[in-house]
């Protein structure tokens, strides 16, 4: 399936040096703003609007990253389930405000619940309970708005897990999301699969794909093609996949390099040979 345009996340502060470059080939964008500690807990009006003003004629794909600090979709306390339902549902209503169709969810799993899987046999199966009741009425309100939540790896080292609460909750707009660079930190620092195996498990259930480099060791966002992540074999088999999945380019710093970096990742996707003015 070919590859969509490839766009970015970025924050109001950000926004103005990669505005022409999205709205010229209707790029998709991801909004980070909301999802920053307190937020949620305080009028965000004013950003809403901010943000409406800056997206006049934008006719791109829009996404938000969901809240996540401190914030455990598998949590099995109720009352804590509850405050993670209430940020949930005040980002689908920024979502409804700012036309978004998509939401980063985190991913409950990390390295213990991996490797304590034959050692406590219930952990995994709990999980995955407990993160269908936190996300029933979420993805109840998302369907209503035309939302689709996109769960993302995070310190998951088992590319199968996330794949098993999408395919047990069984709803349309429950799907996965890939961070490169979070699969190939797990990938170094844990001996979790490459990166290319996270996209191979995810197969038609991957919609959405977080785009950034690292050393191996800790959580860079850096430009793909800085760090050591292959990226030719990345993104050919985001490439072969039967849908192509909304790809956005997270990176922490340079934003005015996005269309060089765009450029690399889809020479890397063709099989071509990057020119210089694409690293």
């Amino acid at each position: 399936m070919p590859l969509g345009p490839i766009g970015a996340a970025a924050t109001l502060q950000g926004f103005p040096v990669i505005r022409d470059w999205l709205f010229e080939a209707d790029r998709p964008l991801e909004i980070q703003d909301f999802c920053a500690v307190g937020v949620l807990e305080h009028d965000h009006a004013e950003m809403i609007a901010a943000w409406r003003g800056l997206l006049d004629g934008h006719r791109g794909a829009r996404g938000l990253h969901g809240p996540f600090f401190g914030l455990d979709i598998a949590t099995p306390d109720t009352g804590v389930r509850a405050v993670v339902q209430k940020r949930m549902m005040q980002m689908l209503d920024v979502a409804e405000a700012l036309g978004a169709t998509m939401m980063v969810v985190h991913s409950p799993f990390n390295h213990w619940h991996q490797l304590n899987r034959a050692n406590y046999p219930g952990v995994y199966p709990g999980l995955i309970e407990q993160a269908a009741r936190t996300l029933a009425p979420v993805l109840d309100r998302a369907a209503g708005i035309g939302c689709t939540l996109v769960l993302e790896n995070c310190d998951d080292t088992d590319p199968a897990a996330r794949r098993a609460i999408v395919q047990q909750i069984d709803r349309p707009n429950l799907q996965i999301s890939i961070d490169t660079g979070h699969a190939d930190i797990c990938h170094g620092r844990y001996h979790a699969p490459n990166p290319v195996d996270f996209i191979a498990d995810a197969g038609a259930l991957l919609a959405h794909v977080h785009l950034q480099d690292v050393d191996g060791y800790a959580d860079r966002h850096w430009h793909p093609g800085d760090g050591r992540i292959a990226w030719g074999p990345v993104m050919q088999a985001l490439a072969a996949l039967p849908q192509a999945p909304r790809l956005i380019v997270e990176v922490r710093n340079a934003l005015h390099r996005l269309p060089a970096t765009a450029r690399f990742l889809a020479a890397c996707a063709d099989g071509r040979e990057p020119g210089a003015d694409m690293g």
